[in-house]
């Protein structure tokens, strides 16, 4: 790289945010488009500005103005994408690859195609289709929304006949695509963060144990204390999974463990992702800087970890209020801790304002660390 390189990020939250705290070690100029200026979190302000990023004409005059773009969230409209390509402007990852991961059933599809093991699962177009799929699968069902679904949003399990009209009617809107999901008994949740160059080359993060609630990440602990030859099954599927939809740079792997020691897929994020925040401090090389050196064509960085364990505790939102927390002094003083507040002006509960890592000898250091500081904090 001969100059710095001009990066642009479309979206202005906290992965954003941590994108471009990771570019200002390296020679990278971020630029962020929100579609309002409001939107910025206070430590992007200085380099956002203001902009439809789903308006072709406006992605396109963007790109003009930096040598690649990447993503902040995968809810970018196709057609804007194609405009940033069009330009000629470097998209990581692509538009093919985005494509893909918009639509979930497309998604399922693509890794059954290589092979790699998933839930069953298929399109339903009225709501006797669920009877039908839970006639060959079992109840429960889980409905979901192809397109725009997150953090449990566009997610409903249907445990019986008797639930399918409130789960169609909730979900069913504006005729969005649906499709049925046979409901998978996990005994463990695990995520694989795996970031993948333009070369194909492939730094694949160590399995991590992700605890959810409500359908929202709450901790992360890694590595995960799966047997070394499960472990390794685990991130050889991760690999194959971002092979599978040919993405540049860092792909978050959601999987399943089952009580007979399966692992199953569940879903990609073509992004940098909440289970992978334990890198920063965690990881010689943070999914952060990662995904910065895959979008711009230099070498991977180790993902070796840098204590025998880690552990991220997110901080959600207690309710509606000022964004500032309390319990600041409070929590600064746990020894250990490594606190990341997001800087957004407003919490409502549940609402991601934060998160906490800690490393330790053991697993349990580096979570009664991490929750001990997290524990301090009120938002809202």
């Amino acid at each position: 790289m001969d100059k710095p390189l001009q990066l642009g990020i479309l979206g202005g939250g906290q992965l954003a945010l941590m994108l471009a705290q990771a570019a200002a070690a390296l020679p990278i100029r971020t630029s962020i488009m929100v579609k309002r200026l409001t939107d910025a979190l206070p430590g992007l302000t200085g380099s956002a500005i203001e902009g439809d990023w789903d308006d072709p004409a406006v992605a396109a005059a963007f790109a003009g103005t930096v040598n690649v773009v990447t993503l902040e969230n995968e809810f970018v409209a196709p057609a804007a994408l194609a405009a940033i390509e069009g330009a000629g402007v470097l998209l990581r990852p692509g538009l093919a690859t985005i494509r893909l991961i918009q639509d979930k059933w497309t998604q399922k599809e693509a890794m059954v195609r290589h092979g790699l093991p998933v839930v069953a699962s298929r399109p339903v177009g009225q709501p006797g289709d669920l009877a039908a799929f839970a006639a060959e699968h079992g109840w429960p069902v889980v409905l979901k929304r192809r397109h725009f679904g997150y953090d449990g949003k566009g997610n409903a399990t249907v445990r019986g006949p008797t639930d399918v009209a409130a789960a169609w009617e909730k979900l069913h809107v504006n005729a969005a695509g649906l499709y049925a999901e046979a409901f998978c008994p996990f005994v463990r949740e695990l995520a694989v963060m795996v970031t993948r160059g333009a070369d194909g080359a492939c730094a694949v993060y160590p399995v991590a144990d992700t605890v959810q609630r409500d359908h929202i990440c709450h901790v992360v602990t890694a590595p995960s204390d799966l047997s070394p030859a499960l472990a390794a099954n685990a991130q050889d599927l991760a690999r194959r999974a971002v092979e599978s939809i040919d993405a540049v740079g860092t792909v978050g792997v959601e999987m399943f463990l089952t009580s007979d020691h399966r692992i199953v897929i569940n879903e990609l994020a073509p992004r940098v992702h909440n289970s992978g925040h334990y890198t920063i401090e965690g990881c010689v090389c943070s999914q952060f800087e990662n995904h910065l050196r895959a979008v711009a064509g230099l070498p991977l960085g180790s993902t070796a970890m840098v204590a025998p364990y880690a552990a991220m505790v997110n901080l959600l939102g207690d309710g509606d209020g000022d964004g500032h927390p309390a319990g600041y002094e409070e929590a600064v003083r746990v020894p250990g801790a490594h606190l990341h507040l997001y800087g957004k002006a407003r919490s409502t509960r549940g609402r991601k304002m934060g998160h906490v890592t800690a490393l330790g000898t053991t697993r349990e250091e580096a979570l009664e660390t991490a929750q001990r500081c997290a524990a301090a904090l009120r938002f809202g």
